[in-house]
């Protein structure tokens, strides 16, 4: 076997919890790291929830620097609107410095779901 947890480093983005509101996640600098991948995982959706996710980009941590990550940048899709009980993953290929997630609510209630950011391909392993 291979060896990687001594070359991942992980960032939570979104503690798992039950979500009744739009979520912009806190930046998650990649300083140091040549990859991230992105893992949302939902639970239950009450009251026909409509929730949709994506992944901006920025060099600052300023909220208003952020952008939508270009499709030539991301790998894999996540659809329109979230299904219960599915894990989705996004591979960051960009060059920005930070990243960040945005769960918007479009209709309904609520879902359950959490984010965790693994970045990888670090300059200095292993990592802590």
């Amino acid at each position: 076997m291979k060896d990687l947890y001594s070359k991942l480093a992980l960032a939570q983005s979104l503690v798992p919890a039950v979500q009744s509101a739009t979520d912009t996640g806190s930046a998650i600098d990649l300083q140091g790291y040549k990859g991230a991948l992105v893992c949302l995982a939902t639970g239950a959706i009450v009251s026909a929830g409509d929730f949709s996710f994506k992944i901006q980009e920025s060099d600052t941590t300023t909220s208003g620097d952020f952008a939508d990550v270009a499709a030539a940048d991301l790998q894999g899709t996540i659809p329109a609107t979230l299904v219960a009980s599915t894990t989705y993953k996004l591979g960051y290929t960009g060059t920005k410095r930070y990243i960040r997630h945005v769960l918007t609510k479009n209709g309904g209630t609520s879902i359950a779901a959490g984010v965790t950011v693994i970045k990888g391909h670090g300059t200095d392993n292993p990592q802590a």
